[in-house]
């Protein structure tokens, strides 16, 4: 899409919602909005509710620049509302983003291709027979434990667990944001991400939490709660390795427009997928924005790239 047409376009930003991320997406929108508007476009901010659906031909936008994160945002739900009101959107696709948000599905997927990525088991709520099934876990992975619910981002509800007392805490903390869960080897090493704009595969981050026993919610969007080293210090046949490595799990998922794809890098320099954001943050302290800036893109830039990217065919 041509800037001159896109100039004339009706620009919805969907943003807000109503997952745990909430608080995050309004401020990623808020600076879409903002590039948006500074730049002289069309741009009508829709903070999404769960009246959505009934609203959404009232807004009478020509397409969506979605940036909501979490459940109803990254999981294809949103994509598939837009899709069936025929309003064109950005970034993937309905099934990509639905495999890209379930850890569990993707981690299948990555496995079949044959991408690294730490050993795990599966427990469900509802399936759990009870302490002994979640014991096998321990005994076939072995402590430090990492501990997340299957749908949820921005590290929400998660647990690195160094024994059986701190396990059952977080096997009782995932369980509050969703009816399975994943338990994950801990990779120790460096804490990656590789954003992806169109086909341009951006430079490694290398993340270093400043508070905190890993980035978490708070080293991830308090300011000062970590450090971007951008581009990460690697070897460069270790940084083409990540970021082929990333490529390979975007392409895996059928992913398109943007994502960015969080790494572990062990310390004989194998990396680790642990997941792929569909919708990654765009706050001031996010992750995408700051690689983008190292490429030489403003966040304008960057924004209307993954505009022009959702729409080439």
């Amino acid at each position: 899409m041509k800037l001159a047409e896109l100039k004339k376009k009706r620009i919805g930003v969907l943003y807000g919602g109503w997952s745990p991320e909430r608080e995050i997406s309004l401020k990623s929108g808020g600076a879409v909005i903002k590039a948006l508007r500074d730049g002289g476009f069309n741009v009508i901010a829709i903070d999404v509710d769960k009246k959505i659906a009934e609203k959404l031909p009232k807004y009478k936008i020509d397409l969506a620049f979605i940036i909501l994160h979490g459940p109803f945002g990254e999981d294809g739900t949103v994509q598939a509302l837009l899709q069936s009101a025929g309003i064109p959107y950005t970034g993937c696709g309905v099934l990509s983003s639905a495999l890209a948000m379930n850890k569990i599905f993707s981690k299948e997927i990555f496995n079949f291709y044959k991408i690294g990525t730490p050993e795990w088991a599966v427990l469900s709520k509802t399936a759990l027979p009870g302490l002994n099934c979640a014991m096998h876990c321990v005994e076939t992975l072995g402590y430090p434990l990492v501990v997340k619910p299957a749908t949820q981002g921005s590290a929400i509800g998660v647990t690195i667990a160094k024994n059986k007392t701190e396990f059952l805490k977080g096997l009782r903390l995932a369980f509050k944001y969703d009816e399975q869960i994943l338990v994950e080897e801990y990779i120790p090493g460096k804490e990656l991400t590789v954003g992806i704009i169109g086909n341009k595969v951006l430079p490694v981050i290398e993340i270093i939490p400043v508070k905190g026993k890993f980035y978490d919610f708070r080293a991830k969007y308090a300011k000062g709660g970590s450090v971007h080293v951008v581009p990460a210090k690697l070897d460069k046949k270790i940084a083409e390795d990540v970021k082929d490595t990333a490529k390979k799990a975007f392409d895996a998922l059928g992913c398109k427009a943007v994502s960015r794809i969080d790494i572990r890098l062990s310390p004989e320099g194998r990396p680790y997928v642990l997941e792929v954001n569909t919708l990654p943050g765009m706050t001031e302290t996010s992750l995408l924005p700051d690689a983008a800036k190292a490429c030489g893109m403003s966040f304008l830039d960057m924004v209307l790239e993954i505009i022009k990217s959702s729409f080439t065919k």
